[in-house]
């Protein structure tokens, strides 16, 4: 089965030991300041956190966890940028028109669809990802600006995504969230 290029970027990101050599390899600028976000969950307790740095083709989402239940949960950028519990306020997933959820949809994935995260019984799990389509900038290219007038979140959901049933995947309550500010 063929897979799309962002799954591929996201495999390769898992493979290469060094953050910096993943960053390298999706086309990550070494001149845009990177955004960032302090993930919450809901009783507010700081739970992790997330680098977002410009790259070529998107952005790549670097994310360290702890203190989370082991096992799948999806992770997501969300198109509002509020944390309010139940999180809710961070709107639905940062998208571009006419765009369905999903890695392995035919229609083209929303910018905001990342590979779901194993956490391992420990709580704690860093990760890289890749958004691809999405800017911190204007998005004035064509790309999909995440830092707009309201902003996005990072948000990481009860379960994991299925990558298919729109417009959320079918993951769960939503039990973390970081806004991410630039």
């Amino acid at each position: 089965m063929r897979r799309p290029v962002p799954f591929l970027a996201f495999v390769a990101c898992g493979l290469i030991a060094s953050g910096a050599a993943c960053r390298a390899e999706v086309g990550a600028s070494q001149e845009a300041a990177p955004a960032t976000a302090t993930i919450r969950d809901l009783a507010g307790n700081e739970v992790g956190s997330a680098t977002l740095t410009e790259g070529a083709e998107g952005v790549v989402v670097a994310v360290e966890l702890r203190d989370l239940p082991a096992g799948p949960h999806a992770l997501h950028i969300h198109e509002t940028g509020l944390c309010e519990p139940p999180f809710a306020s961070a709107g639905g997933h940062a998208k571009g028109a006419g765009k369905k959820h999903g890695i392995l949809s035919p229609d083209g994935m929303h910018e905001g669809d990342l590979p779901n995260v194993h956490v391992p019984d420990s709580g704690s799990l860093r990760v890289d990802a890749f958004a691809a389509g999405a800017t911190l900038g204007a998005g004035d290219d064509g790309r999909l600006a995440l830092l707009d007038q309201d902003g996005a979140a990072i948000v990481i959901h009860a379960g994991p995504d299925d990558y298919a049933t729109d417009p959320a995947g079918a993951a769960g309550d939503r039990i973390a969230c970081g806004v991410i500010t630039g």
